[in-house]
């Protein structure tokens, strides 16, 4: 069984690189020839050896837009490459993968990841759909992360027979180092709230801020990540007066987001909208035993990836006030925060865990190659 990983760009920026990256790394370790073929993000084209069963092919970009890196190039070499693989397993949305594969002249086995709807760039939409219904009919099988996404995907209505759900799974986080114990000490006697993504709307960290007006004085909350409102938040934060309870912690580099999920207490969510379809990071703060506070965005699956009531709680995006009372009901006596806890582990590895993920995807594949 030879198979690619097909689309967006490397080096890893977010989720769907990093399950393409993930993927890969893990159908190779587990013997099965598995390249990744993606848009170079970082101007430097070229073939990467993971391993003895696994190449890691960038192609050279000439732009981003619309979140998409243009690559003519990535047509040449599918077109080039194609026929070496059994299977090409596309991720969307990814318009430039879409167009390679349409040119490709490829005739095998295709599977298609959908990890999310175009939700807002809808200008773009209009010109790739008749390119995205061609992916939908040509794919042997579709495979959404999250069983409600495929449900309400209005893309997706009338091919239900061919969807199933592999929820995305990762290798769990590191555990408690020192310097996870040494950024607990620098609150010493509070809870600690974390929060980690991009800086932008629909991560909703402005009503997380918010939030924090409604919490006691024993909280602090603690916001990772880089991006546009850096500026805008700050400056909410000053007008609100809350200094000492909410702080921007900026980039964090990816060697030690674990010891902030080990340093604090709650993972929340904020997010408001249905670009936000899954929510790694609930899982990642779920494999360190950290319950999650996150949304029950109409139509994502991130209120399904956190159970509410069992591994944390879910509220109504953009509400300020739930988002607080969600967080001091978790921690309003040790023994429901515990229990919480043990939830968040237990629901990590029945469903997330990398290993799922790998032999969910190799019973697929055997499955379509005897189509």
């Amino acid at each position: 069984m030879r198979v690619l990983q097909l689309g967006k760009f490397y080096p890893v920026e977010g989720g769907i690189e990093k399950v393409m990256y993930d993927l890969t790394r893990g159908l190779s370790e587990a013997g099965i020839h598995c390249d990744m073929m993606c848009a170079s993000a970082d101007g430097r084209p070229g073939v990467y050896t993971l391993n003895t069963c696994s190449e890691l092919m960038t192609c050279r970009a000439w732009f981003k837009f619309a979140a998409t890196m243009i690559s003519p190039a990535m047509i040449g070499e599918l077109r080039r490459l194609c026929g070496n693989y059994d299977i090409i397993h596309i991720h969307h949305p990814d318009p430039m993968a879409c167009m390679s594969l349409f040119l490709s002249g490829y005739r095998g086995k295709v599977v298609l990841h959908w990890h999310s709807d175009i939700v807002r760039q809808q200008v773009l939409l209009r010109l790739y759909r008749p390119f995205l219904k061609w992916l939908i009919r040509r794919a042997d099988r579709i495979v959404g992360t999250t069983p409600v996404y495929l449900d309400s995907s209005p893309m997706l209505r009338a091919v239900q027979d061919k969807t199933l759900c592999i929820p995305i799974g990762i290798r769990p986080m590191p555990g408690k180092t020192a310097a996870s114990d040494a950024l607990r000490a620098c609150w010493p006697g509070k809870k600690l709230v974390f929060t980690l993504g991009r800086l932008i709307r629909y991560k909703g960290q402005k009503y997380l801020v918010d939030a924090a007006r409604y919490l006691d004085d024993d909280y602090v909350v603690l916001i990772g990540g880089t991006g546009p409102l850096h500026k805008s938040l700050l400056e909410q934060i000053r007008d609100a007066g809350l200094e000492s309870r909410v702080r921007l912690l900026g980039f964090i580099p990816d060697e030690a987001v674990a010891d902030w999920y080990n340093a604090c207490d709650i993972f929340c969510l904020s997010s408001i909208e249905r670009t936000e379809a899954f929510g790694i990071v609930q899982i990642e703060s779920m494999s360190c035993g950290k319950p999650v506070v996150a949304t029950t965005i109409p139509g994502s699956g991130v209120s399904w990836v956190n159970e509410d009531g069992y591994s944390g709680l879910n509220v109504p995006p953009g509400d300020p006030k739930a988002l607080a009372e969600a967080i001091m009901q978790i921690m309003s006596s040790p023994e429901v925060y515990s229990e919480y806890s043990r939830n968040a582990v237990k629901r990590y590895r029945s469903l997330f865990s990398a290993e799922k993920m790998i032999g969910d995807s190799i019973a697929l594949y055997e499955k379509i190659l005897k189509l």
